[in-house]
C-alpha cells in the first residue's frame, strides 16, 4: 500500500476525540509513509488529518468538485489538488488513487462514500482493503446494522469480512496491510452456483 483514502466529517462533531483520532491517524499514515488522499477540505475532520499529515512532512492529495463549496474550505496548502467536476466524478478518482480505505466519523456523506466503496467491493470493481476507525463506539451501530443485514439475507456471509472495524488506528492499519479479500462467489441467493 502507498496511499489511504479517508472519508471524514467536514464537521469535528461534539466528541473531542474525534479531532484526537483524525490527528492520530494522520501520525500513524505518515510513520508509515503512506499517503493521504481525501476531499480536499481544510474544515473538521478532513482538516485535521491532513493538517496532521503535513506538519509531520507527509503528503496529502486532495480531490474536490469545482465550484460545488465556497472557496474558502479548499485546502490550499496540499501535495496536490485534483479539481472535477461532479461528486461521482470526485469518488471515482479517490479509487483511482488509492490502495484503501478508512473511514472517521462522519455524516450522510461519509456514510455514502464508505458504502460506495463497500459495493464496489461486494461486486468485484476493486479488491483493497475498507476500514473503519471506530472512535468512542462510533461505527458500532454501524457494524450491527452490518450484522443484521447478513443475518436477514441481504449481506451473503462470506462478505461481511469486506469492512475491517478498529478503534485504534495502527492496529486498524496492520489489518488493512495484512487484508485478503473474501473468496467471491455467488452474491445472489436466487442464482444457483455454477
Amino acid at each position: 500500500m502507498k496511499r489511504i483514502c479517508v472519508f471524514a466529517g467536514s464537521n469535528p462533531g461534539v466528541n473531542p476525540a474525534f479531532a484526537e483520532y483524525a490527528e492520530a491517524l494522520g501520525k500513524e499514515l505518515v510513520k508509515r509513509e503512506l499517503e493521504l488522499v481525501y476531499g480536499g477540505s481544510n474544515m473538521g475532520l478532513m482538516g485535521r488529518v491532513a493538517n496532521t499529515v503535513l506538519s509531520a512532512g507527509g503528503s496529502a492529495i486532495g480531490v474536490m468538485p469545482t465550484g460545488l463549496f465556497r472557496g474558502e474550505i479548499v485546502h490550499t496548502g496540499l501535495t496536490e489538488l485534483h479539481e472535477v467536476v461532479s461528486m461521482h466524478e470526485r469518488k471515482a478518482k479517490m479509487n483511482d488513487l488509492s490502495d484503501g480505505f478508512i473511514a472517521l466519523p462522519g455524516g450522510y456523506g461519509t456514510f455514502e462514500e464508505i458504502f460506495e466503496v463497500v459495493s464496489w467491493g461486494q461486486i468485484g470493481i476493486h479488491s483493497k482493503p475498507i476500514g473503519l476507525l471506530n472512535v468512542d463506539g462510533y461505527y458500532t451501530p454501524l457494524m450491527e446494522l452490518v450484522r443484521h443485514a447478513t443475518e436477514t439475507g441481504f449481506i451473503p456471509q462470506m462478505q461481511g469480512e469486506l469492512v475491517v472495524c478498529e478503534s485504534d488506528p495502527a492496529v486498524l492499519l496492520d489489518r488493512l496491510r495484512d487484508y485478503k479479500p473474501p473468496v467471491k462467489g455467488n452474491k445472489w441467493s436466487e442464482l444457483t452456483e455454477e
